[in-house]
């Protein structure tokens, strides 16, 4: 496709007219002009607002910043922490490095429970949270163990008239003696949480 027109028939073609100090040629009286060509095509050109060794000098300076700012804060923290230490040593404080050991692992152990309400009970499904209180004729009631885990609810037993009903609480070994102390002396009770 070219981009250039060519000249409406109608308009005169201009006169030749030679350059001063250039010698006219002989061979072509009508025009000292090449012939027209054709234009090719080309990507458009992008300019940059200060050209692109302007681009590369930004960008490498604003790494630079950005390097310098954040070494910067790195011993800001660096300076916090040293000095917030310091701090605590001078008050009488444990180092942030001494941390105290993470606990053990409690074990939980799956402790057989008779309950003296047997309708209560039947309420319960395994993965309930209960609370057991333990009630003495002799003292106010005591609660034995917070939100214990019931882990199964045994079928209730047909011989066993007044005697209240089975179930399994998964428990930390401490309290499952607990409870079992607590069985021997008094009658339990839970409460759901």
């Amino acid at each position: 496709m070219s981009r250039t027109s060519p000249l409406p028939a109608s308009l005169p073609s201009p006169a030749p007219t030679a350059l001063p100090g250039s010698p006219a040629s002989p061979a072509s009286p009508a025009s000292t002009c090449p012939p027209a060509r054709p234009v090719p095509l080309f990507p458009p050109l992008r300019v940059g607002r200060a050209g692109r060794g302007g681009d590369r000098l930004r960008r490498a300076l604003g790494r630079r910043r950005r390097v310098v700012s954040a070494g910067l804060a790195v011993a800001a923290a660096a300076a916090l922490a040293a000095g917030g230490a310091r701090a605590q040593a001078s008050r009488g404080a444990a180092p942030p490095g001494g941390k105290p050991p993470p606990p053990a692992a409690v074990r939980l152990v799956s402790a057989p429970v008779r309950i003296a309400d047997g309708a209560t009970v039947r309420l319960l499904r395994p993965g309930d949270r209960v609370d057991v209180v333990a009630a003495e004729r002799a003292g106010p009631p005591r609660v034995v163990a917070v939100a214990a885990r019931v882990a199964e609810v045994p079928a209730p037993e047909r011989e066993m008239g007044d005697g209240g009903a089975l179930v399994v609480l998964s428990v930390p070994r401490e309290t499952a003696r607990t409870l079992v102390g607590a069985g021997a002396a008094a009658r339990l009770a839970v409460t759901l949480c």
